[in-house]
Order: structure tokens, then C-alpha cells, then sequence
């Protein structure tokens, strides 16, 4: 399971540890209430779900964790594919808020939590200011809530720095190598040793 604050470059992450470790692991698409942006794809991207149907999965115990993230749009991870895919053997990938990785490692104690940081808070500034799509008071709230998750980094197995794609996506795919060879949760915190 990655985490980490928005801006830190989870997506982009992911997409590098899936080109490194192919079929070996299956990317969870996550459930959330906020409309699609023009490029995403229900099913691919996330499944897009009316506040109603949101409610239903939350009621009904369908979701693995979930959390409200920004403006009350819901994030969360369908357990039905999760549980699918680990019953066949396979590694899952889910890319998730801070505060779901807690939910999960309450329903699946072995899950193997890696919080991605940003190299600095600057960085993460200049990062999501970048992107284009947030207001000045966006920007203020993700830089909030980041402090917070940051915070959190004790409560996970493995902590990487995404200062360098590349090297950041080889280290978490040798994490999820690594684990396989070793299951469960370890007994500390490893940091990224070029930190």
C-alpha cells in the first residue's frame, strides 16, 4: 500500500513500480463521489459513484477503508477485488490516503504500508502549484492536511522519498520483492537509506 500526501507523486509512482513488476501486482481502483476529470475512466482511473451509492458500499461493509479527502468528495477501496486477488496469490497495489492506511492494516494485518514523501515541504508546494488545478486556499488545505499525514510516518513499515521517480519506483517495487520473501509487517520503520 502507498501513501502519501497529494503532490507527492503516488500516480506517477505506481505507474513505475507496475512498468518494473508487470503482472506481478494488481493496481486496486478505488470508489470515489467526485466527478471524473476529462482524461479518467470509470473503472480504470476510479469508478465514479453518486453520494448514494457511496453510502450503500459503506453501509453494506463493501469498502476496505475510506476517508473524506477534500471539498466532501469520498475516496475508498472496494474489498470485494482486493480480496479477489489475494485469494489468487497476487500482490495488490492500493494508492491511498494517509489516514485509509490505518483502516486496512486493521482488516489486513500483513498489508505492507509504504509512505511516500516529498523531498521537502517547498517541493510539495511547488508540486501541487504546478499542477494547475488547485486555488490558493487548495493549496493551503492539501500543505495542512500533508503535515498531519506526514506525521503519521511512524505507524508505516517503509518510508521512500520520491526525489527521483526512477529511484523512488525501483525502491518500492523492491519493497514489494522484498515482502514477498518475507511476509508481514516488519517490526519498524525502514527509511530510504539515500534520505
Amino acid at each position: 500500500m502507498i501513501a502519501g500526501p497529494s503532490g507527492v507523486g503516488k500516480g506517477t509512482v505506481v505507474r513505475g513500480v507496475r512498468r518494473r513488476l508487470g503482472d506481478a501486482v494488481v493496481l486496486s481502483v478505488s470508489a470515489t463521489t467526485r466527478s471524473p476529470r476529462p482524461d479518467e475512466i470509470d473503472g480504470g482511473d476510479y469508478f465514479f459513484v453518486d453520494e448514494e451509492g457511496f453510502d450503500r458500499m459503506v453501509r453494506d461493509g463493501e469498502l476496505l477503508e475510506w476517508a473524506e479527502v477534500f471539498h466532501g468528495h469520498r475516496y475508498g477501496t472496494p474489498a470485494g477485488s482486493v480480496e479477489f486477488h489475494r485469494s489468487a496469490g497476487r500482490d495488490v497495489l492500493l494508492e491511498i490516503d494517509v489516514f485509509g492506511a490505518r483502516q486496512v492494516r486493521d482488516r489486513a494485518p500483513d498489508a505492507v504500508l509504504i509512505l511516500l514523501e516529498p523531498p521537502s515541504r517547498d517541493e510539495l508546494e511547488r508540486r501541487l502549484r504546478a499542477r494547475g488545478t488547485e486555488s490558493e486556499a487548495d493549496i493551503a488545505e492539501r500543505l495542512a492536511k500533508a503535515d498531519r499525514e506526514l506525521a503519521q510516518r511512524d505507524r508505516f513499515d517503509h518510508v521512500v522519498v520520491n526525489d527521483d521517480v526512477e529511484r523512488a519506483s525501483s525502491q518500492v517495487a523492491a519493497i514489494i520483492e522484498a515482502s514477498r520473501a518475507h511476509p508481514g509487517p516488519s517490526d519498524r520503520p525502514t527509511e530510504d537509506p539515500s534520505a
